[in-house]
């Protein structure tokens, strides 16, 4: 299947790893050009080096006020047109609602709500009709995820704006849409598997409440964000799509 993504240019934030980089990594393997950001100048670099001349590496972090404009104007520079943004972002720091400090939240907000509201923000000006914007959010969205209280409290707020913009910008092409992934073998799940003490059993434990019983691979994620940041999903906007083995099969 064709997706229509030969030279399409999208942004692609917190790509230097994780869920970022296997989605920047399936959209140049597509034929698009992408802008891959990450706070470390010498991390994007490599990680643009990695995937080839249809990469471009930059630093910025989604918390400043000027990474917006920079990251759209790098791509219109740098590749002559913009198609579409991926708002992706480390997650925050675990905890359980009474152990977060308030600067831990404050730095979440910064960087994972107000970062991403002000990127999508910025983006949607320089888009037209096909353009598309997405959101990588979590599971959270439906059903809080224990230790995780953070994001327990951004995530579903930021879904909400993200189906409120879809609304706003449907009228001129503008597609919105969040994806939502579950346990992904990703260093991030390693960390909070890592947190029960039992990496081994705490994963073995997960994988049996998934319907096709294994964590999900970072390409697997990656295919499903560049088909949805694709023209060949032209006609899906304005919702929050699992990529979780059925874990939340009933939400």
């Amino acid at each position: 299947m064709d997706l229509g993504l030969t030279d399409r240019t999208y942004i692609v934030t917190g790509a230097t790893r994780g869920l970022g980089f296997a989605i920047a990594r399936e959209l140049v393997a597509d034929g698009a050009n992408v802008v891959i950001s990450g706070r470390d100048a010498d991390s994007a670099r490599a990680a643009a080096a990695s995937l080839g001349e249809r990469a471009h590496g930059v630093a910025a972090d989604n918390a400043d006020p000027d990474a917006a404009a920079r990251l759209v104007d790098t791509a219109r520079e740098h590749f002559g047109r913009l198609d579409g943004i991926l708002v992706s972002v480390g997650g925050p720091p675990p905890g359980r609602p009474t152990d977060n400090t308030d600067e831990q939240w404050q730095a979440a907000f910064e960087s994972v709500f107000l970062g991403a509201v002000r990127l999508a923000r910025t983006a949607s000006a320089a888009l037209g009709d096909g353009g598309a914007i997405g959101f990588v959010l979590s599971g959270s969205v439906y059903q809080p995820i224990d230790g995780l209280a953070i994001s327990n409290g951004l995530r579903p707020g930021l879904a909400g704006y993200a189906k409120a913009l879809a609304d706003e910008l449907g009228p001129r092409g503008i597609r919105v849409f969040g994806i939502l992934p579950g346990r992904i073998a990703t260093d991030r799940m390693t960390q909070l598997d890592a947190l029960s003490g039992n990496p081994e059993e705490s994963r073995t434990r997960n994988s049996a409440t998934i319907p096709l019983r294994r964590y999900g691979e970072p390409e697997e994620f990656g295919r499903t964000a560049a088909f949805l940041l694709s023209p060949a999903a032209s006609y899906v906007t304005g919702v929050m799509v699992p990529v979780d083995g059925g874990a939340r099969r009933g939400f």
